[in-house]
């Protein structure tokens, strides 16, 4: 299944993982070079590797079990007692799923980029700080890093629709879950509709790996361990959304969509990373303080994770920061030595961006991206959670109208779509489940 060179990139990736979760690795390091590019050894290599045992102190800290979650997390609203007529709430779920959209467009053409080169470039063209959508100009200014598809499609005055990403691919999917399986959807439905539905070279890193491994007929406990080096990396935490949609008013639940659908492909931060979102998203369109939103959020998740303490961090810098950049420094300083698309750091950046921000949707998203390293993924859950809190309505038009209100996927059935149709979606399932009836 794998070649020597895929395994040795795999290898180096989980020596990181298996490191972050305590265990001592150094003794690995050596067995790898000596292993060359035997297929046979370095297999050997990593099955030492997992057997691994983490440090007991981290390890009980952050089970992946939803009982075990759930023992360890604080005390918190489990359902929102705040009502919101129905055209209200179909106005925060609108606003959302447009906002997550406009941060997500925002990201894409730096995606991948550091902080220090997204400034260069912007200070360059007299952009600093970024209040708009990227020129082409500015994103051409470096050859460092060249975006896949082109930059016509991503930048400003060059799009005319939400073009399709997996971060939106992703959102879609979470409401298809609950209105086809229904509120009691587990995980093997979740895998069922990704084979069905998603193509494998559209999916990556985590996804990839656990897709691989439902192919290979592993059973499905295996999906988000069997060399997979990514499960605690973001794709997981992109994944939140629908299911804080079609759950809004209740975090609770709609941290368990996000655990079932999570445990397919990830463990321990990877997993958190979906519930924390997914609670906040629930949340907020019934907050107007957005330290309740993500103190309600961290009700869902263990106290006591590396992730929890992530935003805890955040929330004390920007506390104490004036400056968004004095809080993004303190970010890269202490978090920085995670994967650019790892979960932890990247929440950071959102709760930053969220803090920092001031309800403003400009400013939360345009800080949000200029931290760097997942932009359109950390633009889009950003511009979610605050555009759930304000409601279409509320949005700039000069960050909505660009969109005209259209998005493109590559799940089967749900390719030019207007964008509101997916939070109408979701409004319908949210209002049937409230009502205790099948949605």
């Amino acid at each position: 299944m794998f070649s020597p060179e895929d395994l040795i990139q795999l290898l180096r990736a989980e020596i990181a993982q298996r490191r972050e979760e305590g265990c001592h690795v150094d003794a690995i390091t050596s067995l790898v070079r000596r292993a060359g590019k035997d297929p046979d050894r370095l297999q050997a290599v990593y099955d030492r590797l997992m057997s691994l045992k983490p440090a007991p102190r981290l390890d009980a800290a952050e089970p992946s079990d939803l009982p075990g979650i759930r023992a360890r997390r604080p005390q918190g609203p489990r359902r929102m007692r705040s009502r919101l007529s129905k055209n209200q709430l179909r106005d925060r779920l609108r606003g959302a799923m447009l906002a997550r959209c406009v941060g997500c467009m925002l990201g894409k053409p730096v995606e991948g980029w550091s902080r220090e080169v997204i400034r260069s470039v912007l200070v360059k063209d007299g952009e600093f700080p970024l209040n708009d959508y990227f020129p082409e100009s500015t994103v051409r200014r470096t050859k460092q890093f060249r975006h896949p598809f082109g930059l016509k499609y991503c930048t400003r005055g060059n799009f005319t629709c939400m073009e399709r990403d997996d971060d939106i691919d992703y959102t879609i999917l979470g409401v298809h879950y609950l209105r086809t399986h229904g509120p009691r959807f587990n995980t093997r439905d979740v895998a069922s509709e990704w084979l069905r539905r998603l193509p494998y070279h559209q999916v990556y890193t985590a996804e990839r790996a656990a897709y691989r491994n439902l192919i290979a007929s592993l059973p499905i406990e295996q999906a988000p361990i069997y060399r997979n080096p990514y499960r605690e990396w973001i794709g997981a935490q992109i994944r939140a959304d629908g299911f804080g949609y079609c759950a809004a008013g209740l975090p609770q639940l709609a941290a368990e969509y996000a655990w079932r659908d999570a445990a397919l492909s990830h463990v321990k931060n990877g997993i958190y990373g979906e519930m924390l979102f997914a609670a906040m998203i629930a949340a907020a369109p019934f907050c107007t303080d957005i330290m309740d939103v993500i103190e309600i959020g961290l009700s869902e998740i263990p106290a006591e994770s590396r992730l929890t303490q992530a935003v805890r961090d955040v929330m004390g810098w920007a506390r104490a920061n004036r400056d968004w950049t004095d809080t993004c420094d303190a970010i890269h300083a202490k978090y920085g030595h995670y994967h650019q698309v790892h979960t932890i750091n990247n929440a950071a950046l959102v709760i930053m961006g969220l803090l920092h921000g001031k309800l403003d949707l400009g400013r939360t998203i345009c800080m949000t991206v200029m931290g760097g390293w997942d932009t359109d993924c950390t633009g889009a859950t950003a511009g979610s959670v605050l555009g759930a809190m304000l409601g279409a309505e509320a949005l700039p038009g000069r960050w909505i109208r660009p969109l005209h209100n259209r998005l493109r996927s590559i799940v089967v059935g749900y390719d030019n779509l207007p964008i509101t149709d997916v939070a109408d979606m979701a409004l319908e399932f949210n209002l049937r489940l409230r009502r205790g009836g099948r949605p």
